[in-house]
């Protein structure tokens, strides 16, 4: 969204009221969003058949509706000095979740953090400089949280980012 948008736009408020159901215009400008957060206001409008104000008005509407909840790049972690990636999970304390989460937060290098089903309770990915890092990350500020019960480290060999396609 790069013409006439003020720059990028942070993440709102979530909605009061449930969201207006979206239609296929909608969903193919979320489609070119998701493949380009840049793409200008006119040429999402060209794309999808509609003048460059209705193109504006849509897109503040999922945005105000929080279908849209921010706009971001997509990084190599590699090239970016972040050479070690790690999804690592977490089993934690009963009803810990929102102080666990802040935590979790505050931690350098985390990118993803999921509150999950199954044989463990938090899923987190994090980006480090290296396998040192990772590591004193994993056995001093993860393990030393009196909520973590336990925790097992996944190193990351290799990432491919899906192109968002037509999942909508």
């Amino acid at each position: 969204m790069a013409e006439g948008d003020g720059g990028a736009r942070g993440e709102r408020a979530e909605p009061a009221q449930p969201p207006r159901p979206l239609d296929d215009i909608d969903r193919d400008i979320l489609r070119i969003l998701q493949t380009d957060g840049r793409a200008s206001i006119r040429s999402v409008a060209e794309r999808v058949h509609v003048s460059r104000a209705n193109a504006y008005a849509r897109i503040n509407r999922l945005l105000d509706d929080g279908v849209i909840s921010s706009f971001s790049a997509r990084i190599n972690h590699e090239r970016a000095g972040q050479g070690a990636s790690a999804y690592i999970t977490l089993k934690i304390v009963q009803n810990s979740w929102r102080t666990v989460r802040e935590q979790l937060q505050e931690l350098p290098g985390a990118a993803h953090i999921a509150l999950v089903s199954g044989d463990f309770d938090v899923l987190l990915l994090v980006h480090t400089p290296d396998n040192r890092t990772l590591r004193e990350l994993v056995l001093t500020r993860l393990q030393s949280m009196p909520e973590v019960l336990s925790t097992r480290t996944l190193l990351v060999f290799e990432e491919t980012d899906l192109d968002p396609g037509p999942a909508l």
